[in-house]
């Protein structure tokens, strides 16, 4: 079996504290919600998401 694909579903600014999640029906990222409260962060941030060399993009089958 070929390896399989994986996609990051949710990501946060490091710098700001912004979360957003993957919405699949749109395609597209969409601020996140916790606690009934939208996590916007600094609208002005230059946003520096915690998506690093850690994250492994292919997963083996099992």
């Amino acid at each position: 079996m070929e390896p399989q694909l994986r996609r990051p579903t949710r990501r946060a600014c490091e710098r700001c504290g912004r979360v957003e999640r993957w919405d699949d029906d749109a395609a597209t990222w969409r601020v996140a919600t916790e606690d009934g409260e939208k996590q916007v962060g600094n609208p002005f941030c230059i946003h520096e998401w915690d998506i690093n060399g850690r994250f492994a993009p292919f997963e083996e089958p099992a």
